[in-house]
C-alpha cells in the first residue's frame, strides 16, 4: 500500500516542487505562473527557514507543497517575528483527497515544534478554518491584503510556555519576493 509521506523539502526537490506549482497554479495567460518565481526567489531570501518548506510525497513523486516563510509584525514597540503560509499547492491528479490538509498540518506543527506564534495567510476562509484560522483584524493584524476583508487570516500556534504573552498587533511586512505576486 502507498502512503503520503510529509517531509522538509530537500534541494532534490526543487525541480518537482516548482512542476506542482506550475500545474496547480495553471493559467491560460501566463506560461510560468507567479508562485514559481515567489518560491525560488523565497529560497535566497533571509525569509527562508528550511525546516518550513514542506513536501507531500505520494509513490516516490513529490505530489503536494506548503510553504512557510518568515515576515515580520512592526509594532510601536519593535519587530517580531510571524510566519506566512503559501504558496500551498497539490498537483491536479491528486487535489481533493486530503493531501494538501496534510502538508499544511506539517508545516504548522513543524513551525509549533521551532516555537513559532503567529502565522498568517491569504486565502479561501472556509479551507483553512479547518486548522484554526481566523480573520486577521480580529487579532489587529493589518497588511497590503487587509482590505480584502476574510480572506486575510491570522492562526495564533500553541505557546511554548505557560507565561508566553500573545503575539503582537501591527503591521504584518512581507519579505520583498512577496512584492511580485
Amino acid at each position: 500500500m502507498t502512503t503520503l509521506r510529509l517531509r522538509p523539502e530537500d534541494p532534490a526537490d526543487e525541480a518537482p516542487v516548482a512542476r506542482v506549482l506550475a500545474a496547480a497554479f495553471a493559467r491560460p495567460d501566463v506560461t510560468t505562473p507567479p508562485e514559481v518565481g515567489l518560491v525560488e526567489d523565497l529560497r535566497r531570501s533571509d525569509a527562508w527557514i528550511p525546516e518550513l518548506a514542506m513536501v507531500a510525497e505520494y509513490g516516490g513523486e513529490v505530489v503536494g507543497y506548503a510553504l512557510l516563510t518568515r515576515v515580520q509584525v512592526c509594532t510601536d514597540g519593535g519587530t517580531w517575528p510571524a510566519l506566512a503560509l503559501g504558496p500551498v499547492a497539490v498537483a491536479p491528479h491528486r487535489q481533493r483527497i486530503g493531501h494538501g490538509a496534510a502538508v499544511v498540518q506539517a508545516a504548522l506543527d513543524a513551525a509549533t515544534e521551532l516555537g513559532e506564534r503567529l502565522v498568517v495567510v491569504l486565502g479561501d476562509p472556509a479551507y483553512y478554518r479547518r486548522f484554526g484560522f481566523g480573520r486577521a483584524d480580529r487579532l489587529g493584524l493589518t497588511s497590503p491584503w487587509s482590505g480584502l476583508g476574510e480572506p486575510w487570516q491570522a492562526l495564533v500556534l500553541p505557546p511554548s510556555t505557560s507565561d508566553e504573552p500573545p503575539p503582537p498587533s501591527g503591521e504584518v511586512v512581507f519579505p520583498p519576493p512577496w512584492s511580485k505576486v
